[in-house]
């Protein structure tokens, strides 16, 4: 019988298998390699060294699974909280995943619709599709008030002043050419209309977006996400279009 709750998706599922399977074999061998080794004249100290590596990396990974199974909705609601909603927004969410974000915003703006982009890669959310998406939207009863396309960031075919609200989580730091990424962050400005606010967050290039939205003539703003249940530390870019 298919479940009848969303699924949100792992995300960067490869980081989170890699810190259990390097932290793992690393904690064992903290524990049970010799004390010393002697090699020449050279004294090593192994174990201290695989550790306290294992067992950093193994706390690194138990606080990003704690992100993935709750602090990403806790973290989507402080987002959505920076944004004094009317109800009646159009919302466009960059780099949408499996929904999370574009289904609270979609409920924020009761009586508006949201659009949601993103090219849907599985490096980036684990089972990660349009589809999956499609029935979260079902599932949240949100689908007749949002649509879902699927382009990259910076070819957005939306005409200017699209959009009272734009939001995006974790999704920019995944264009790598900065070119590309500016070109991005480019079009999120272009398609924001005057008196719009963005929410951008991310665990990096914050200081990026922001200098980017400064120079475009957009009100900027940073702040830290809750510290609590984030992890890696995320930080919100709260950019606003003069009217």
């Amino acid at each position: 019988m298919a479940a009848s709750r969303p699924d949100y998706g792992i995300d960067a599922p490869n980081v989170l298998r890699n810190l259990f399977l390097f932290g793992i074999p690393c904690l064992l061998l903290g524990l049970f390699l010799p004390a010393h080794v002697h090699i020449g004249r050279i004294d090593f100290l192994p174990r201290p060294m695989f550790f306290w590596t294992g067992l950093f990396l193994l706390l690194e990974g138990l606080l990003y699974l704690q992100y993935v199974m709750s602090g990403k909705m806790r973290h989507r609601d402080y987002m959505l909280s920076l944004y004094r909603w009317r109800g009646d927004e159009s919302v466009l969410d960059v780099g949408c995943g499996r929904g999370l974000l574009l289904i609270g915003a979609a409920k924020k703006a009761a009586s508006g619709k949201a659009t949601g982009i993103d090219i849907w890669s599985n490096e980036d959310m684990g089972g990660n599709s349009e589809a999956a998406t499609q029935r979260n939207l079902n599932l949240e009863g949100v689908a007749d008030r949002c649509t879902l396309i699927s382009m990259p960031a910076q070819e957005m075919p939306f005409p200017d002043a699209s959009f009272d609200v734009i939001v995006s989580n974790l999704c920019l730091h995944n264009i790598y050419d900065k070119p590309i990424r500016q070109e991005a962050l480019g079009q999120m400005v272009r398609v924001l209309k005057p008196g719009g606010v963005m929410l951008v967050s991310d665990y990096k290039l914050t200081g990026e977006y922001a200098e980017h939205f400064r120079g475009a003539g957009l009100q900027v703003q940073r702040c830290w996400g809750r510290p609590f249940y984030n992890f890696p530390p995320l930080r919100v870019v709260i950019a606003r279009k003069p009217s």
